[in-house]
């Protein structure tokens, strides 16, 4: 993804939605607005190495799929905060 004005929103509103859904789905204290975005784009990074891992190649899944991979990087980053940073983190 280039980093142009459109890929920067693109990826904050990706973030967003993954770090919302996420925070949601998993339960426990919230981390906040910036929280989520944080977690939802660190979680953008972690399912998309995942995902390409597992995938061996290089292909669009557009935004919903960009969610998708998000939010299960955004739960697997939410887990392994509370792993480690226990009650700091809604554990």
């Amino acid at each position: 993804m280039e980093l142009n004005p459109g890929g920067i929103i693109a990826w904050i509103v990706v973030g967003l939605i993954a770090g919302w859904l996420a925070d949601r789905f998993v339960k426990g204290g919230g981390f906040g607005l910036i929280g989520d975005l944080v977690v939802g784009l660190l979680g953008a990074l972690i399912g998309g190495f995942l995902v390409g891992s597992l995938l061996q190649g290089s292909f669009g899944v557009g935004l919903f799929g960009s969610i998708v991979v998000a939010f299960i990087g955004a739960v697997i980053l939410i887990y392994i905060l509370r792993l480690v940073g226990g009650k700091r983190f809604g554990h």
